[in-house]
């Protein structure tokens, strides 16, 4: 990524390469039929097979007809039909015109539940069509069978907006399907908050994006799939929080389940579960690794025996709540694994518990602090490979505008903020950093986490030069406020170190 730096108040619009052309969605399967008049007021059996090894079944469907008033409602119905267990799998009527169904989740008015290979049947009720009329359908059925896949394909998740740009969220936030709580509407108790909560309470925050990662479980991805159309202006990733007594991390764009039981006869160890997440498309994040771990924070902090590999880790939350003002910050954490030659993108999450507030219990609001990710545009695919490509900074007070960047060059050859730059001895490193930020505010670069010299300003842009060496290094930019607090937080760029 190579981040064009000219005058700052313009980069919250800069767009970085132009949008690659989306491949259209490959159905497996397509379906046709006919419908006449003698149909009316009957049911038909549009039968399909699922092979095995087959996680999730969508279907997209069209119809002529509607100019003559033809309706055609939609169900679904495993190999057992109405009989077995998991043989009814859902009505829509008329509401749905595209669904799915997996073991994790499903579409709103469909069940989740395994999908067992064998005989499906898309059920076609016919409420209405004219004794004269004729219409025609068109059925898709696309079957996941990868961990790329897993969510289903593109034309079940499009992107909210095509553009590549700057894109504010929160990765870590916990609802009624852990220990997400608030007051009730009436009787004003504590109770379970409903999920639709935190994603209103992200709506007025204006974010653009935003991951559920209750602990341990799926429960919370049907209803992300239910409120998705809705929030259009908000993407909803799926995640989940995988909490261990020696620690936890959190798992994006992963909706199948996981055994997270480190330290048991099948998970011994936390690269165990490192190991098995690894194939599964998904970006994971060690959480709040300061904390402490016992009674006062149960497994919270970052106790991992024996030590992990940090290959399998693809981000560190070095920014957990308000935590950048305290001793038990992640920035530290993240830092020593800078040191030993890792490259885990910094990212934040305001671990919010209580979406609406309450008083006697008081909690970091939704959106604070924002990870801040360039993509290609809003996506969860997109989103996720701007984290993983280091493409990130964190605004550690989750405002809506505030901004820092940085461009080192050699020549020709650009990188941006977690990009790889070739910086051979003898070479001249041109560096600019650039941030939007309170008046006063002080933005600084660090070369392996030390101030450079001269090189804090309490204006807009820095422009300086380093002389190139052979050796790794890397170098980030913050922005400070005038009492010291830091406001913003950008990953690095790396000089002669690649990706491990």
């Amino acid at each position: 990524m190579s981040l064009r730096i000219a005058a700052f108040a313009l980069v919250s619009g800069l767009l970085l390469a132009p949008l690659p052309t989306r491949a259209e969605d490959k159905s497996d399967l397509t379906l046709h039929g006919e419908i006449t008049g003698r149909d009316n007021h009957t049911y038909k059996n549009v039968t399909f097979d699922v092979p095995a090894g087959v996680t999730r079944i969508t279907i997209a469907f069209e119809a002529t007809g509607k100019e003559d008033h033809t309706t055609i409602d939609l169900g679904l119905l495993g190999p057992d039909g109405f009989k077995g267990q998991d043989g009814f799998r859902g009505w829509a009527g008329g509401s749905k015109r595209i669904f799915t169904v997996s073991a994790s989740d499903a579409t709103a008015a469909f069940l989740p539940g395994a999908i067992r290979p064998g005989k499906w049947t898309l059920l076609l009720g016919i409420p209405n069509i004219r004794a004269t009329a004729h219409a025609s359908y068109t059925a898709k059925v696309w079957f996941s069978r990868d961990a790329a896949t897993a969510w289903g394909p593109d034309v079940l998740n499009p992107p909210l907006r095509k553009q590549p740009g700057w894109y504010r969220g929160d990765l870590h936030m916990h609802t009624a399907h852990s220990d997400g709580s608030c007051l009730s509407q009436g009787n004003h108790v504590k109770v379970p908050c409903p999920l639709f909560l935190t994603v209103e309470a992200a709506a007025k925050r204006k974010l653009d994006f935003i991951a559920i990662v209750d602990h341990n479980t799926s429960s919370h991805l049907s209803d992300i799939r239910e409120l998705q159309p809705y929030f259009d202006n908000l993407l909803l990733i799926p995640g989940r929080e995988l909490t261990t007594f020696q620690g936890h991390a959190n798992l994006w764009g992963v909706p199948t389940s996981v055994d997270f039981r480190v330290g048991s006869k099948t998970v011994p160890d936390w690269n165990t579960l490192l190991k098995s997440v690894a194939p599964l498309h998904g970006v994971l994040s060690i959480n709040h690794a300061v904390r402490p771990s016992g009674e006062e924070c149960m497994g919270c902090g970052w106790t991992p025996n024996p030590p992990v590999d940090m290959h399998l880790v693809q981000a560190i939350e070095a920014v957990n709540g308000t935590d950048s003002v305290r001793p038990d910050s992640g920035i530290p954490f993240w830092e020593k694994q800078l040191a030993q030659g890792f490259r885990p993108t910094a990212v934040g999450g305001s671990d919010n518990h209580r979406a609406v507030p309450i008083l006697t219990e008081p909690d970091i609001p939704v959106g604070t602090p924002t990870t801040v990710v360039h993509a290609t545009e809003l996506s969860m695919p997109a989103i996720l490979d701007g984290i993983r490509a280091g493409h990130v900074f964190i605004d550690t007070e989750g405002t809506t505008d505030r901004m820092i960047d940085l461009e080192a060059s050699v020549g020709a050859d650009k990188a941006g903020m977690g990009d790889e730059l070739k910086a051979g001895p003898g070479s001249d490193v041109n560096v600019q950093a650039s941030m939007k930020a309170p008046a006063g505010s002080k933005l600084t670069l660090l070369l392996d986490g030390k101030p450079l010299p001269d090189t804090a300003t309490s204006g807009a842009i820095i422009a300086t030069h380093l002389a190139g060496d052979g050796k790794p290094h890397w170098l980030r930019a913050e922005a400070r406020a005038t009492d010291g607090r830091l406001l913003l937080l950008g990953n690095p760029v790396y000089l002669n170190r690649p990706q491990r």
